[in-house]
């Protein structure tokens, strides 16, 4: 089959989306949204409101606002998972590249010796090496002038800062076993030993380019899966998800919160998740993220007294009063 459906006007998109049943309030609010999130980004927003997915029928009372306020909590979501990540990132990047370097040598990560699988490793490697040349901070360009004669990449703490958090995560999963840091870091992320750290920086990396590329979190089936600590040391839900349901956002959240309260121990992202749903509670259906019932009250969730308790108290109450 050859595609040949042609390019249509917004005006057109109106029309094609209202002989299908979606409701507008305003033409021409409308048409600034089209004119700026383009069809098919929002189509993703308006699938599940479909009532025949196959000739794109909506179900009564499907409104063109309510795709849009989907869309809008899944921007804040994305923005708020982002922080959070970027503490996660920061912080496991810092001790991969001490700890490795301190334990073997400030070329640790080039040396395929160090690594189970051979091909992987030259594959992280050329990644890195790539993302080396295509880097314009100053400390890297400072690094090539002064050493110009030596043909190696700069050491892991000016290498290691500016390779993503895929690469990272590649590297650490793909340590042999017997380097004493590979089970210190992950002890001291709270993962007991290094069998559960890699699956939770590979989902998280995965939702990191999710968020980078402005792709949607709302009602998205995950493509990784995270393995869970049997026991954990620390505080944890006691409503576990089912391994059918690691698919969506909340488990993978979890463990999110579960790396943050080690990380930052008085952190307020479940407050303001909490108030981000609250917020949209006429919009988004939790089951869509894969949310447990009565999900804030877990101790996991739980935020610790500081200075920001009551700036966040405030501000759920202000969202239950918004939305009353």
């Amino acid at each position: 089959m050859i595609y040949n459906k042609p390019a249509i006007s917004i005006d057109d998109q109106i029309s094609l989306l209202q002989d299908r049943g979606l409701e507008f309030e305003s033409i021409q609010i409308a048409k600034k949204y089209l004119a700026h999130i383009s069809y098919y980004r929002l189509a993703g927003y308006w699938w599940p409101m479909y009532e025949d997915k196959v000739n794109h029928n909506f179900k009564p009372n499907s409104k063109f606002k309510d795709v849009v306020a989907l869309y809008n909590f899944d921007h804040k979501l994305r923005m708020l998972l982002f922080d959070v990540i970027e503490k996660i990132e920061i912080s496991f990047r810092t001790k991969l590249i001490y700890h490795l370097s301190i334990e073997l040598d400030p070329w640790w990560f080039a040396d395929s010796e160090n690594f189970s699988d051979e091909a992987d490793h030259k594959k992280t490697l050329a990644s890195i090496k790539r993302e080396i040349n295509r880097s314009k901070d100053q400390f890297i360009r400072a690094h090539k002038e002064d050493y110009h004669e030596d043909t190696r990449l700069p050491p892991a703490w000016k290498t290691l800062e500016v390779a993503s958090l895929g690469s990272l995560s590649r590297l650490y999963g793909n340590l042999k076993g017997n380097i004493r840091s590979k089970k210190n870091i992950a002890r001291e992320l709270g993962a007991v030993n290094q069998t559960y750290l890699p699956s939770w920086l590979h989902s998280i990396s995965q939702i990191r380019n999710i968020c980078a590329h402005h792709g949607r979190l709302w009602n998205k089936n995950l493509p990784t899966t995270v393995k869970l600590l049997p026991k954990p040391k620390r505080a944890w839900i006691k409503q576990v998800p089912e391994a059918n349901e690691f698919k969506h956002l909340y488990v993978h959240m979890c463990v999110m919160k579960y790396l943050l309260n080690i990380i930052d121990p008085t952190n307020s992202f479940g407050a303001k998740l909490n108030c981000l749903m609250k917020e949209y509670q006429r919009n988004v259906d939790p089951n869509a993220l894969g949310f447990k019932e009565n999900w804030v009250k877990e101790e996991l969730w739980r935020t610790k007294k500081s200075s920001f308790e009551v700036f966040t108290k405030v501000k759920v109450a202000l969202c239950d009063f918004w939305n009353k």
